[in-house]
């Protein structure tokens, strides 16, 4: 068994964790982030980057190559009711540069963090790499056991390792689950180039179903009430086909490319939060503190926030070998206000939008969005929340 040792070991190389990552070892800190996975690319995972992260990348300077990168742009949001177009969302009046969302596949994202943070001298990222258990010495999280049984010993470690967190549950972190009414079926559809980028919701027929343009395919989602996967397998692929296409019907031309049910992949929605977000010598970020449902894509722009609120912590008294345990939970009283609110707001579109649209099958607008459709300008305060958040952070954590 070969041990190794270093200041911050993540586990995790998502979002949360690369992020993390990169600040940390900006200001440092000898950083290593573990990956179980060969490589970053695995589809029907959040992409859509929001004005609060493309902001974060401004303050580092790294805005402009980041959109060198693969990437669509969508000033506004809204969705297709019942044939009838409502718009709920415009981003164009928030600041520059960051007032879109960028559609970027995340393996774009996060290869482009993981090639800036090799750059720097303190980092390390570690692909193939899985934890599977912590290491306790002395009454605290001294390292993390990984696939073969190396041990690598660090001052503290960081479990940014996802919903179906190892690190969380070795911890007997206490969890509250929320319930998650839905699922979603993630499949993908060939479609033309288009110059205007093509992203819409769509509901009708009892039916909502989500298209992502990613240029010559749609990434679709089809929400379903939870646990209501089999029923659907029962009725048949082609059943299958005409109701995603009665919803959505720019699908109409090149549904057949789903030929079976191996052609999607089942989402099982999850809406929890820890209530302790930390150990000692442990800290959890991202989803593996909080999972979000998919409705907002607020999922990584919320992790990401996270790791920044975390470097902003604890990044510059690490780099000066200073005592930890004590200034961990201040990252969760920073973050828990935001994680509460857009977790309420998410409940709430669970049961209010997503529940009437199975009820109905001839869905009409409610009086709110009508409104906000027809006034331009009250459609600034949902882009404003989706776009930025609440209490947005900004890059304080320093540079070595």
């Amino acid at each position: 068994m070969n041990d190794s040792e270093t200041a911050l070991c993540v586990v995790g190389g998502g979002p949360a964790g690369m992020m993390c990552g990169y600040l940390f070892a900006r200001a440092g800190v000898k950083t290593v982030v573990l990956e179980k996975h060969k490589d970053f690319l695995r589809d029907f995972r959040g992409d859509t980057v929001h004005p609060s992260t493309l902001d974060l990348f401004d303050e580092l300077g790294l805005l402009d190559a980041l959109l060198q990168r693969p990437h669509d742009k969508v000033t506004d949001i809204g969705a297709i009711v019942g044939g009838e177009l409502i718009r709920i969302g415009d981003f164009t009046h928030l600041p520059k540069p960051g007032n879109f969302i960028a559609l970027m596949p995340q393996w774009e994202f996060l290869d482009f963090l993981a090639d800036e943070a090799k750059k720097l001298p303190a980092f390390t990222l570690r692909m193939e790499s899985e934890a599977v258990d912590l290491v306790r010495e002395n009454g605290r999280v001294a390292g993390v056991r990984i696939c073969g049984d190396e041990v690598i010993r660090a001052a503290l470690v960081i479990a940014a390792d996802g919903r179906g967190s190892v690190l969380r549950e070795a911890a007997d972190l206490p969890l509250l689950d929320l319930g998650a009414p839905i699922d979603v079926f993630w499949f993908r559809v060939p479609k033309l180039r288009t110059p205007d980028n093509r992203t819409q919701g769509y509901i009708d027929h009892g039916q909502m179903v989500v298209l992502i343009d990613r240029g010559d395919y749609y990434q679709c989602a089809r929400v379903i009430g939870k646990g209501g996967a089999e029923a659907i397998r029962a009725q048949g692929i082609e059943r299958f086909r005409e109701e995603v296409v009665a919803v959505a019907p720019p699908l109409a031309d090149a549904i057949g490319a789903i030929a079976s049910f191996d052609d999607l992949k089942l989402l099982s929605v999850s809406l929890d939060r820890l209530r302790r977000w930390h150990a000692p010598g442990l800290l959890a970020i991202g989803d593996a503190a909080h999972a979000m449902s998919p409705v907002g894509g607020v999922g990584i722009n919320l992790a990401i926030q996270d790791a920044v609120a975390a470097a902003n912590i604890l990044a510059g008294p690490m780099a000066r070998g200073e005592n930890l345990d004590r200034l961990t939970p201040r990252v969760q009283r920073r973050r828990m206000l935001p994680v509460k609110v857009i977790q309420g707001l998410q409940r709430m579109i669970h049961k209010r939008v997503i529940a009437a649209a199975f009820r109905s099958r001839v869905p009409k607008p409610g009086f709110v969005p009508k409104l906000v459709n027809a006034v331009p300008l009250l459609q600034r305060l949902p882009a404003r929340i989706l776009g930025l958040g609440i209490r947005r952070e900004h890059i304080r954590s320093p540079k070595a």
